[in-house]
């Protein structure tokens, strides 16, 4: 059994106001997506990877994947005009390559502090039940709205649970739930994601853990919050 990533990098990243994806933006000599992708060259159980890149950068990835030494990229394939199909695409695009029993580790790739242990855990509860996903405690009281001014009515925060990426699923369920979802239009629009897709098609998910570092650059100051933290000292006195 392999266990393979699957990185999303294929938006243009309009949000950032920049002149080139995000995902490509240097950070300390070094681009975005570099980050991401080390934390799975350097992770022991990852074994190939697979990255859905947007079209024009293809051969940049190439390049700095070369120079950074991320000797653990396989495949490098164009996105879709959404979220949902790059990903598509990239699950297609395994076909053939990989066993049914893999599992496939999905990853934004603008999500460049993954931490080890985080992978480890969505990768062994992957294979424990065919479908896990990071995730963390709701710490703030939720509200809903009755006119868009008051509320009455709160969500218990403990029935809450934040997810994001990593999520790690079997392949030959991945593979079927994404022919199934195209077929009955079901969960692949809008914001949907691999894991909204998989709760709107009945398959339960498995919470693994989760890490409040683990921040999606999609703004200026989402960038200078992880320009911190790669420049901050560990606090090891802090058990």
């Amino acid at each position: 059994m392999s266990n393979i990533a699957l990185i999303i990098a294929g938006g243009s990243g309009a949000r950032m106001g920049q002149d080139i994806p995000k995902q490509f933006i240097n950070v300390y000599d070094k681009p975005v997506l570099i980050y991401t992708l080390e934390g799975f060259q350097n992770h022991p159980s990852i074994d190939a990877i697979e990255v859905v890149c947007i079209d024009g950068w293809h051969d940049a990835l190439k390049a700095y994947a070369k120079q950074f030494d991320i000797t653990k990229l396989q495949w490098v394939i164009s996105g879709g005009s959404n979220c949902q199909e790059s990903i598509r695409n990239g699950v297609y695009c395994l076909q053939g390559k990989i066993s049914d029993d893999d599992i496939v580790v999905v990853h934004d790739g603008i999500r460049p502090l993954v931490d080890e242990s985080v992978l480890s855990d969505v990768i062994d509860k992957g294979k424990q039940y065919g479908a896990a996903v990071s995730s963390l405690p709701y710490n703030e009281q939720i509200f809903v709205t009755d006119d868009h001014i008051s509320t009455t009515k709160y969500i218990p925060r403990d029935t809450l649970r934040r997810v994001s990426t990593p999520q790690a699923y079997r392949f030959d369920l991945l593979v079927s739930k994404y022919r199934e979802a195209y077929e009955k239009g079901i969960g692949v629009y809008d914001s949907q994601y691999t894991n909204t897709m998989m709760v709107d098609l009945g398959v339960t998910l498995y919470f693994a853990k989760g890490s409040e570092k683990n921040i999606k650059l999609t703004t200026k100051d989402d960038l200078e919050i992880f320009k911190t933290y790669l420049k901050r000292e560990e606090t090891r006195w802090l058990k």
